[in-house]
């Protein structure tokens, strides 16, 4: 059942920002944000009744993201929604005062958001992208699917701190006779010539790491993917839906609507520094079979269990 939080006469509009890493006609940005205004109403908040969201989209630009930083601090906003690694580093650049909520960072920690998880200190929390230890899921699940996978390149960003420690998990955990290739990546030339030169050997896979980059660029990391005839685990399910082979990941869409609750706290007075950055409690195996069938793999038994969703 929705509070309901009318605005008393003489009440100010309560002000929330929303800074999204990714592009404004982007369906998953688009999912995401429409959940956060759900998860809001549900606690009272009605955008233009009680509040108004003032809401900016970078695209991935990281020039972008500073510049909007900058214009929705000077609106004097209550809290701020940040959505990415990128976008949050662009904020606390700007401010330390205004409240922040974060969703899918991946290592808030390392990249000195928060001083902890369990006492963020500062004007920042909210929700982790995933723990680093689920990257090694990643190559775990490529050699399952595609078995006889000996090598597989990472396609990482090395411009985020979270680039680096993923990459760092995936090449610890590799098993022997599994060749682990870099690929770092900072824009669409680069990823198709890293792709491109990869695939010129045989018995390659790909593991696309978490990053804005790779969100912005997924329809052109599919498509290599395919030509190349190279099978792909990705860390969202947006990539599988998009004709991607296999992700793992935490459902982001819901970690927006479970923000709303943190901006419903802090408008009601409570401190961003005491709010403990949360982790995802659960992770979702989504397959492509069709995807599969175009690369002639035959998905095992038991990983088809094991799916929480199968893309036909």
């Amino acid at each position: 059942m929705a509070i309901r939080r009318a605005r008393a006469a003489g009440e100010r509009m309560r002000r929330i920002g929303v800074l999204t890493g990714t592009a404004a006609d982007d369906p998953e940005a688009q999912a995401r944000q429409a959940a956060f205004v759900q998860g809001l109403a549900q606690l009272g908040w009605t955008d233009g009744r009680n509040v108004h969201i003032d809401a900016r989209w970078t695209a991935g630009n990281a020039a972008d993201a500073r510049k909007y930083a900058v214009e929705l601090v000077a609106l004097a906003p209550d809290v701020i929604l940040v959505g990415g690694g990128a976008s949050i580093g662009a904020l606390l650049q700007t401010t330390r005062s205004v409240p922040i909520v974060f969703a899918f960072v991946p290592d808030p920690v390392g990249s000195g958001f928060v001083d902890s998880l369990s006492r963020p200190g500062g004007n920042a929390t909210g929700f982790m992208q995933f723990e680093y230890s689920l990257c090694g899921k990643w190559l775990e699940l490529l050699k399952e699917i595609a078995p006889g996978v000996t090598r597989a390149a990472v396609l990482w960003d090395p411009a985020i701190t979270a680039g680096i420690g993923q990459f760092a998990v995936i090449q610890a955990v590799a098993p022997f006779g599994v060749e682990i290739v870099q690929a770092n990546v900072r824009d669409a030339t680069q990823i198709e010539r890293a792709i491109a030169a990869f695939a010129r050997a045989a018995n390659g896979g790909l593991i696309v790491t978490g990053s804005a980059l790779a969100a912005i660029h997924g329809e052109l990391i599919i498509t290599l993917a395919a030509r190349y005839k190279l099978p792909a685990v990705y860390f969202e399910r947006r990539f599988v839906g998009d004709g991607g082979l296999i992700s793992y990941g935490a459902n982001f869409v819901d970690q927006y609507r479970q923000a709303a609750g943190y901006v419903d706290r802090i408008l009601q007075g409570e401190k961003p520094a005491d709010l403990p950055v949360q982790a995802p409690t659960k992770y979702e195996l989504v397959i492509n079979l069709k995807t599969a069938k175009a690369l002639g793999i035959t998905v095992p038994p038991l990983l088809l269990s094991r799916a929480d969703e199968l893309i036909e």
